[in-house]
C-alpha cells in the first residue's frame, strides 16, 4: 500500500468536525448496540478494512457475538436480529447505497418503529460512518 495523504495532519479542522460529529452521535438514544451494527455493516459494504477492523473489536467489547457479526451480511437469512435491528440493517443498506435511493417500504417501517428524533440520529450514524468509511479508504489507513 502507498503512503497517501493524511487528512488529520493535513486538515485538523476537517476531523475537529468529525470529531463533534462523533460526540454528538454520543448523546443520542441510539445504543451501542445498534450503533455497532451500523458501522460494521456499513464499513462491509463500502469494503473498509480499518473500520471494519476497528467496529467489529469494538462491539465484542460491548459484548456483540461473533456469530451476528460474522452473519451481518446474510442478515436476511436469520432470526439472530431484532425486529429494530432488522430495520436499521436495511436502512444502513440503502443509505449506504443511496444510487438506489431508501425505499418507502424501509423508510416507513423506520419511522414506525423509532420515530422522528430517534430516526433521526440513527440516520446520523450511517451517514458518519459512510463518511468515515471513505476518509479512510481514500487516504488507506493500515490496520492496527
Amino acid at each position: 500500500m502507498s503512503t497517501r495523504i493524511n487528512i488529520q495532519q493535513v486538515e485538523p479542522a476537517a476531523f475537529k468536525a468529525m470529531y463533534a460529529l462523533e460526540g454528538y452521535l454520543q448523546t443520542t438514544q441510539v445504543s451501542k448496540t445498534h450503533k455497532d451494527l451500523i458501522k460494521i455493516k456499513a464499513s462491509m459494504i463500502n469494503g473498509c478494512a480499518y473500520c471494519i477492523n476497528m467496529h467489529t473489536r469494538e462491539a465484542k467489547k460491548n459484548g456483540e457475538t461473533e456469530q451476528r457479526i460474522y452473519l451481518l451480511n446474510a442478515w436476511r437469512e436469520t432470526t439472530l436480529y431484532t425486529e429494530e435491528e432488522r430495520a436499521i440493517l436495511a436502512l444502513t443498506e440503502e443509505i449506504t447505497l443511496i444510487q438506489n435511493h431508501v425505499s418507502d417500504e424501509t423508510y416507513k417501517k423506520a419511522e414506525q418503529l423509532f420515530g422522528a428524533n430517534h430516526l433521526a440520529q440513527i440516520i446520523m450514524v450511517i451517514v458518519t460512518i459512510n463518511a468515515w468509511n471513505r476518509i479512510a479508504i481514500t487516504s488507506e489507513l493500515p490496520l492496527d
